[in-house]
């Protein structure tokens, strides 16, 4: 039977985020738990109950969806396609681009009719989008049948909220609007042959355009141990590939007071663990030091693909970003790191449309694009994003420029793309299978160390596992080849 919380009790669980409080950088020491568990009255409160989770955004996003289900999981719930039978609907979000938060929005109100059928459906809204105070007062305002929201740093009090959610006739909201402490030893639901592992948290860097640092909160390091730790257990299970993960990896251990130990150390390290494959995503050009660079060079299970955001090629532009570093640095850095790794692949982010961005500002982006020769971008028109000091700069660009822009932009990264492509042709590769092509059952999906799409014909136990494949055709954004027979590595 539902009970109505006295305003005294519900307040703690009426936490609506706070911009003012999110832009605070204080001292205080985070403090790192290993003693996480859920309470055993609240580990039978999903029995015979379904969840079901839809995740929008980045590698963060995806790994903290790793993390909800296996709390929901700890407390009975099992997982479900079908948002008819889901018993708890959660949508983990992304606050980067405006268009993902109107794809949230406009789910939310396709999930409204769901909710008139069936009251008794918990529907919450988590990640970074909740940690946003227009976000949560539109959804206060346009979508009361929400239930639950909670942000990015409190799902370690999921079961709790739930809980609340489900006996309380008021719409439960607990948003922390300055980071939280780590919390180790979370359960984690992870499937397939790759894992995320989180190695830090939040950002420091402070972009003009970017609303991160304020969902994400400041910069904490997991100990090394920790990490070393969980990939040593993702190795023992048997995963092939692992991606670190962190807002800005490059500055991981910056904020260690008692050991000089940097991510240059961290991938030394894991280096030595048996773990076909690591990955990191997402490095800033300002902390990429030599000593990194030096490390990834030994290459071993280290991939050669580093993505490396640039955002800008003009060094005006940089400096409205804030981005900390001139065009002359990243094109240095850019040949510190091929000049160690001749093999190496590239891939960027870029912006385009920034406000005031001229015509000659936009052309040195697109000369930066031909020195650097990527092999994949991820481009963007500019998003303003409430809060955030760019969103007050003066926008001078039509729409129809930065579209034109943005054109201009992909069809000088295609020739490279194209170009890169094509020197493979005729090679062997190894390749990691990861599943069917999602155009074409007969076809599977594979990624090679530099990270390129392959696309051969073979039998679907070759799934998971490492194989030889000869590159014989070269498309722009995925290349195709034949699979060697030969035997195949486990």
């Amino acid at each position: 039977m539902a009970t109505t919380k006295s305003e005294k009790d519900y307040s703690i669980y009426f936490q609506p985020p706070s911009l003012t409080d999110a832009k605070k950088r204080g001292k205080e020491d985070i403090q790192v738990h290993y003693d996480f568990g859920i309470p055993e009255e609240l580990q039978e409160l999903g029995k015979d109950k379904l969840y079901l989770i839809q995740t929008y955004g980045c590698q963060m996003n995806e790994h903290d969806t790793e993390t909800i289900k296996g709390l929901l999981e700890q407390m009975g719930y099992r997982a479900t396609e079908d948002r008819h039978a889901a018993d708890i609907i959660l949508l983990n979000t992304c606050a980067v681009r405006e268009n993902a938060e109107d794809k949230v929005f406009g789910e939310l109100g396709h999930l409204s009719h769901l909710k008139r059928e069936k009251p008794s459906l918990i529907l919450g809204v988590c990640g970074c989008m909740s940690q946003e105070e227009s976000v949560v007062n539109r959804i206060l305002k346009k979508h009361p049948f929400v239930d639950l929201i909670f942000g990015t740093h409190n799902i370690h009090r999921l079961p709790f909220l739930v809980k609340e959610a489900m006996f309380s006739k008021e719409m439960v909201i607990e948003v922390w609007s300055k980071e939280g402490d780590i919390i180790e030893n979370l359960p984690k639901k992870r499937e397939g042959i790759k894992a995320w592992v989180n190695i830090m948290y939040g950002c420091d860097k402070f972009c003009t355009y970017c609303i991160v640092p304020y969902t994400r909160g400041k910069e904490r390091s997991r100990r090394p141990e920790d990490v070393i730790a969980e990939v040593r257990e993702l190795a023992r299970q048997g995963f092939k590939e692992i991606m670190l993960l962190g807002q800005n990896v490059n500055a991981y251990g910056k904020d260690f007071e008692d050991i000089e130990y940097r991510f240059g150390d961290l991938m030394d390290d894991i280096r030595k663990i048996d773990i076909p494959r690591v990955r990191f995503t997402t490095s800033h050009p300002r902390d990429f030091d030599d000593h990194l660079i030096e490390v990834l060079a030994k290459k071993g299970n280290l991939m050669e693909h580093i993505h490396l955001p640039v955002q800008s090629g003009s060094n005006e532009i940089l400096k409205r970003m804030s981005r900390k570093y001139t065009r002359e640095h990243y094109l240095e850095l850019v040949r510190k790191i091929k000049a160690a790794m001749p093999d190496v692949v590239l891939t960027t982010d870029i912006i385009v449309g920034f406000p005031g961005e001229t015509e000659e500002q936009f052309e040195e982006t697109i000369s930066l694009v031909k020195e650097v020769g990527y092999d994949f971008a991820f481009t963007f028109i500019y998003s303003p994003r409430e809060g955030t000091p760019a969103a007050d700069m003066e926008d001078s660009v039509p729409q129809e420029v930065k579209s034109a822009r943005l054109k201009r932009l992909n069809d000088a990264l295609n020739v490279y793309m194209k170009q890169s492509n094509e020197r493979l042709k005729g090679q062997t590769l190894e390749v990691l299978v990861e599943g069917e092509s999602k155009n074409n059952a007969n076809v599977l999906a594979a990624r090679s160390r530099t990270n390129k799409l392959v696309h051969f014909e073979g039998p679907k136990e070759l799934i998971g596992q490492f194989v030889k494949v000869y590159i014989t055709d070269t498309p722009t954004f995925y290349i195709k080849g034949d699979w060697v027979q030969e035997a195949v590595a486990n």
